[in-house]
């Protein structure tokens, strides 16, 4: 019982505009203050002495809430998980990932979305302190800076295939 209520579930606006990713028992507890409708329901129930409801998976908001979109947080993590684990030179994948900086920060290169990547330890290290320029190493793809949806998609797994069409992702 303890897993599944530590399952993520996808908040929706009114709009159906993703706003967030949060836990099953945070939804259970909307469910049942009735702020939210149940689009798309896992395939567990929650039990209780008197009550069985579907464990949601995804939920929509019954009044529109107006969302100051916060910024996703520059971290380690949060490049790792925008370059998907994958080394940004090489190709290889791996969850045992360095973060690099293109321009290094010893030539003034700064901690943004648009200078920092991940690299395995072998490529970190062949490219040390130097540019790309100075290297036969090129990107495989040029880094940005994430928006909200393409981070919420990074929670898609084999459990929340019923969240791809709120996310604008393709069924596979």
């Amino acid at each position: 019982m303890t897993s599944i209520l530590n399952r993520r579930v996808l908040l929706l606006n009114q709009s159906y505009e993703p706003v967030m990713v949060l836990g099953a028992k945070r939804a259970i507890i909307l469910l049942l203050g009735e702020k939210v409708d149940t689009l798309e329901n896992y395939n567990e129930f929650v039990h209780s002495k008197f009550l069985k409801i579907p464990l949601p998976s995804v939920i929509r908001l019954k009044k529109y809430v107006f969302v100051k979109r916060r910024e996703i947080v520059l971290s380690k993590n949060n490049i790792l998980k925008r370059d998907n684990y994958i080394c940004q030179y090489c190709g290889v994948k791996s969850l045992r990932m360095t973060i690099d900086h293109i321009i290094p920060k010893q030539r003034r290169g700064e901690d943004s979305w648009y200078n920092l990547v991940a690299a395995c330890e072998s490529c970190n290290n062949k490219k040390a302190n130097k540019i790309l320029s100075e290297t036969n190493m090129v990107l495989i793809k040029k880094p940005r800076k994430p928006n909200m949806v393409i981070y919420l998609q990074k929670y898609v797994n084999k459990f929340q295939k019923s969240w791809r069409p709120y996310l604008f992702m393709k069924d596979n």
